[in-house]
Protein backbone atom coordinates (compact mmCIF):
# COMPACT_ATOMS: atom_id res chain seq x y z
CA UNK A 1 0.00 0.00 0.00
CA UNK A 2 2.94 2.76 0.56
CA UNK A 3 4.13 2.29 -3.11
CA UNK A 4 0.13 4.77 -3.63
CA UNK A 5 0.75 6.53 -1.05
CA UNK A 6 2.33 10.44 -2.63
CA UNK A 7 5.82 10.73 -2.56
CA UNK A 8 7.50 13.84 -0.92
CA UNK A 9 8.15 15.48 -4.06
CA UNK A 10 4.73 15.42 -5.45
CA UNK A 11 2.09 17.80 -5.54
CA UNK A 12 -1.42 15.54 -5.63
CA UNK A 13 -4.49 17.70 -5.75
CA UNK A 14 -6.35 14.17 -4.77
CA UNK A 15 -5.47 12.06 -1.92
CA UNK A 16 -6.73 9.38 0.26
CA UNK A 17 -4.91 7.46 2.74
CA UNK A 18 -5.61 4.37 4.17
CA UNK A 19 -9.32 4.15 3.17
CA UNK A 20 -11.36 1.82 4.97
CA UNK A 21 -14.91 1.25 4.61
CA UNK A 22 -17.40 -1.33 6.05
CA UNK A 23 -21.00 -1.72 5.51
CA UNK A 24 -23.05 -3.51 8.10
CA UNK A 25 -26.31 -5.58 7.59
CA UNK A 26 -28.10 -7.57 10.41
CA UNK A 27 -25.16 -9.31 12.27
CA UNK A 28 -23.45 -9.63 8.64
CA UNK A 29 -20.22 -7.19 7.68
CA UNK A 30 -19.11 -6.45 4.58
CA UNK A 31 -15.48 -4.92 4.01
CA UNK A 32 -15.56 -3.03 0.87
CA UNK A 33 -11.95 -0.86 1.26
CA UNK A 34 -9.24 -2.26 3.25
CA UNK A 35 -6.55 0.46 3.78
CA UNK A 36 -6.34 1.64 0.08
CA UNK A 37 -4.32 4.79 -0.68
CA UNK A 38 -3.83 6.49 -3.58
CA UNK A 39 -3.05 9.58 -4.89
CA UNK A 40 -3.06 11.97 -8.20
CA UNK A 41 -1.59 15.39 -9.57
CA UNK A 42 -3.44 17.63 -12.21
CA UNK A 43 -2.75 16.38 -15.33
CA UNK A 44 -2.35 12.38 -14.96
CA UNK A 45 -4.73 9.54 -15.63
CA UNK A 46 -4.78 7.29 -12.62
CA UNK A 47 -6.76 3.67 -13.90
CA UNK A 48 -8.37 1.41 -10.46
CA UNK A 49 -9.03 -1.96 -11.82
CA UNK A 50 -10.04 -4.89 -10.54
CA UNK A 51 -12.84 -7.56 -11.18
CA UNK A 52 -16.46 -6.95 -10.29
CA UNK A 53 -16.66 -6.69 -6.43
CA UNK A 54 -13.42 -5.49 -5.95
CA UNK A 55 -14.32 -2.02 -4.29
CA UNK A 56 -13.56 0.15 -7.50
CA UNK A 57 -16.92 2.21 -7.02
CA UNK A 58 -17.09 2.22 -3.68
CA UNK A 59 -13.76 4.19 -3.77
CA UNK A 60 -14.32 6.36 -6.25
CA UNK A 61 -17.38 7.44 -4.30
CA UNK A 62 -15.22 7.91 -1.36
CA UNK A 63 -12.99 9.93 -3.42
CA UNK A 64 -15.86 12.09 -4.13
CA UNK A 65 -17.07 12.86 -1.53
CA UNK A 66 -21.03 10.88 -1.84
CA UNK A 67 -19.87 8.13 0.82
CA UNK A 68 -17.52 8.47 3.92
CA UNK A 69 -14.77 5.73 4.48
CA UNK A 70 -15.34 4.43 7.76
CA UNK A 71 -11.48 4.64 8.07
CA UNK A 72 -8.72 7.06 6.73
CA UNK A 73 -8.92 10.40 4.88
CA UNK A 74 -9.70 11.87 1.38
CA UNK A 75 -7.95 15.17 0.76
CA UNK A 76 -9.03 17.54 -2.21
CA UNK A 77 -6.34 20.03 -3.14
CA UNK A 78 -5.19 19.98 0.52
CA UNK A 79 -8.30 20.14 2.41
CA UNK A 80 -10.12 17.02 4.27
CA UNK A 81 -13.06 16.60 2.04
CA UNK A 82 -14.22 12.92 4.53
CA UNK A 83 -15.98 13.30 7.46
CA UNK A 84 -17.21 16.68 6.96
CA UNK A 85 -20.94 17.75 6.99
CA UNK A 86 -23.25 17.19 4.20
CA UNK A 87 -23.33 21.17 3.17
CA UNK A 88 -19.47 21.74 3.31
CA UNK A 89 -18.71 18.36 1.35
CA UNK A 90 -20.77 19.60 -1.24
CA UNK A 91 -19.02 22.86 -0.89
CA UNK A 92 -15.78 21.86 -1.63
CA UNK A 93 -16.78 19.70 -4.51
CA UNK A 94 -18.42 22.10 -5.91
CA UNK A 95 -16.76 23.18 -9.59
CA UNK A 96 -13.56 20.74 -7.85
CA UNK A 97 -15.19 17.38 -9.14
CA UNK A 98 -16.90 16.17 -11.95
CA UNK A 99 -18.47 12.64 -12.22
CA UNK A 100 -18.95 10.50 -14.60
CA UNK A 101 -20.93 7.79 -12.83
CA UNK A 102 -21.67 4.02 -14.37
CA UNK A 103 -24.97 4.38 -14.34
CA UNK A 104 -25.18 8.00 -16.43
CA UNK A 105 -25.38 10.96 -15.33
CA UNK A 106 -28.26 12.84 -17.77
CA UNK A 107 -31.43 14.39 -16.50
CA UNK A 108 -33.57 12.65 -19.54
CA UNK A 109 -35.78 15.86 -19.39
CA UNK A 110 -33.27 18.01 -20.30
CA UNK A 111 -31.73 18.37 -24.11
CA UNK A 112 -27.64 17.66 -24.01
CA UNK A 113 -27.92 21.63 -23.80
CA UNK A 114 -29.85 21.25 -21.04
CA UNK A 115 -27.76 18.89 -19.03
CA UNK A 116 -25.12 21.44 -19.48
CA UNK A 117 -26.37 23.80 -18.45
CA UNK A 118 -28.02 22.42 -15.09
CA UNK A 119 -24.15 20.26 -14.37
CA UNK A 120 -22.89 24.21 -14.94
CA UNK A 121 -25.12 25.74 -12.39
CA UNK A 122 -24.81 23.00 -9.81
CA UNK A 123 -21.11 23.31 -9.86
CA UNK A 124 -21.51 27.14 -8.75
CA UNK A 125 -18.84 28.37 -10.72
CA UNK A 126 -19.33 32.76 -10.95
CA UNK A 127 -18.07 32.46 -14.42
CA UNK A 128 -19.81 32.15 -17.27
CA UNK A 129 -19.29 28.27 -19.15
CA UNK A 130 -19.17 28.02 -22.94
CA UNK A 131 -21.86 25.54 -23.12
CA UNK A 132 -20.96 25.36 -26.99
CA UNK A 133 -17.41 24.88 -26.51
CA UNK A 134 -18.24 22.00 -23.79
CA UNK A 135 -20.04 19.95 -26.40
CA UNK A 136 -17.54 20.72 -29.22
CA UNK A 137 -14.73 18.92 -27.04
CA UNK A 138 -16.90 16.34 -26.51
CA UNK A 139 -17.80 15.99 -29.90
CA UNK A 140 -21.54 17.11 -29.94
CA UNK A 141 -21.75 20.44 -31.21
CA UNK A 142 -24.23 19.00 -33.73
CA UNK A 143 -26.00 16.78 -31.16
CA UNK A 144 -26.83 19.62 -28.48
CA UNK A 145 -30.13 19.94 -28.43
CA UNK A 146 -30.60 16.08 -29.15
CA UNK A 147 -32.86 14.28 -25.94
CA UNK A 148 -30.78 11.70 -24.27
CA UNK A 149 -32.92 9.41 -25.84
CA UNK A 150 -31.98 9.74 -28.89
CA UNK A 151 -28.18 9.72 -28.75
CA UNK A 152 -26.36 6.39 -29.30
CA UNK A 153 -24.29 4.43 -26.60
CA UNK A 154 -21.40 6.37 -27.82
CA UNK A 155 -22.50 10.26 -27.43
CA UNK A 156 -24.32 8.89 -24.36
CA UNK A 157 -20.71 8.52 -22.98
CA UNK A 158 -19.60 11.33 -24.32
CA UNK A 159 -22.51 13.72 -23.70
CA UNK A 160 -22.22 12.31 -19.74
CA UNK A 161 -18.41 13.31 -19.96
CA UNK A 162 -19.40 16.78 -20.83
CA UNK A 163 -21.66 16.59 -17.78
CA UNK A 164 -18.45 16.11 -15.92
CA UNK A 165 -16.69 18.42 -17.56
CA UNK A 166 -18.92 21.36 -17.50
CA UNK A 167 -18.25 22.62 -13.97
CA UNK A 168 -14.40 23.16 -15.00
CA UNK A 169 -13.18 20.77 -12.57
CA UNK A 170 -9.49 19.89 -11.18
CA UNK A 171 -10.61 16.09 -10.82
CA UNK A 172 -12.39 13.89 -12.68
CA UNK A 173 -14.00 10.67 -11.59
CA UNK A 174 -14.82 8.00 -14.22
CA UNK A 175 -17.11 4.82 -13.11
CA UNK A 176 -16.79 2.17 -16.01
CA UNK A 177 -16.98 4.71 -18.84
CA UNK A 178 -16.16 2.30 -21.94
CA UNK A 179 -18.31 -0.42 -20.00
CA UNK A 180 -21.48 -0.74 -22.27
CA UNK A 181 -19.01 1.24 -25.57
CA UNK A 182 -18.05 -0.86 -28.88
CA UNK A 183 -14.93 -0.19 -29.70
CA UNK A 184 -14.91 2.74 -31.48
CA UNK A 185 -16.88 4.85 -29.46
CA UNK A 186 -14.43 3.35 -26.46
CA UNK A 187 -11.15 5.00 -28.34
CA UNK A 188 -12.85 8.40 -28.66
CA UNK A 189 -14.11 8.28 -24.94
CA UNK A 190 -10.52 7.60 -23.98
CA UNK A 191 -9.00 10.25 -26.30
CA UNK A 192 -11.71 12.91 -24.78
CA UNK A 193 -10.22 11.64 -21.60
CA UNK A 194 -6.68 12.10 -22.71
CA UNK A 195 -7.62 15.30 -23.84
CA UNK A 196 -8.79 16.49 -20.49
CA UNK A 197 -5.66 15.36 -18.50
CA UNK A 198 -3.69 17.17 -21.06
CA UNK A 199 -5.70 20.58 -19.77
CA UNK A 200 -4.50 19.80 -16.21
CA UNK A 201 -7.15 17.86 -15.04
CA UNK A 202 -6.42 14.69 -12.94
CA UNK A 203 -8.56 12.05 -13.88
CA UNK A 204 -9.26 8.79 -11.75
CA UNK A 205 -10.70 6.27 -13.89
CA UNK A 206 -12.36 2.75 -12.73
CA UNK A 207 -12.68 0.32 -14.83
CA UNK A 208 -11.48 -3.46 -15.65
CA UNK A 209 -10.61 -2.26 -19.60
CA UNK A 210 -7.64 -3.17 -20.74
CA UNK A 211 -8.00 -0.50 -22.68
CA UNK A 212 -8.18 1.95 -20.15
CA UNK A 213 -5.13 0.37 -18.27
CA UNK A 214 -2.96 1.33 -21.39
CA UNK A 215 -4.06 5.19 -21.55
CA UNK A 216 -3.61 5.57 -18.05
CA UNK A 217 -0.32 7.05 -16.48
CA UNK A 218 -0.26 4.41 -13.51
CA UNK A 219 -2.33 1.81 -12.25
CA UNK A 220 -3.79 0.99 -8.91
CA UNK A 221 -5.80 -2.86 -8.88
CA UNK A 222 -8.07 -3.74 -6.65
CA UNK A 223 -8.43 -7.49 -4.90
CA UNK A 224 -11.09 -8.15 -2.54
CA UNK A 225 -11.27 -4.34 -0.95
CA UNK A 226 -6.95 -3.98 -0.99
CA UNK A 227 -4.64 -2.89 -3.43
CA UNK A 228 -2.38 -5.61 -4.68
CA UNK A 229 0.61 -5.30 -6.87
Amino acid sequence: MAGHTAPADSDPVLEAVDLYRFYRAGDEETLALRGVSLWAERGEVVAVTGPSGSGKSTLLACLAGLDDPSGGTVRLAGTRLSHRSESDKDRLRSGAVGVMAQSGNLVDHLTVRGNLRFAAALSGRRRRIDLAEIARLVGLEKRIDAWPSELSGGETARAALGVALAGDPIVLLADEPTGELDSTSERLVLGLLAESAARGVAIVVASHNPAVTAAAHRVVSLSHGRVVA
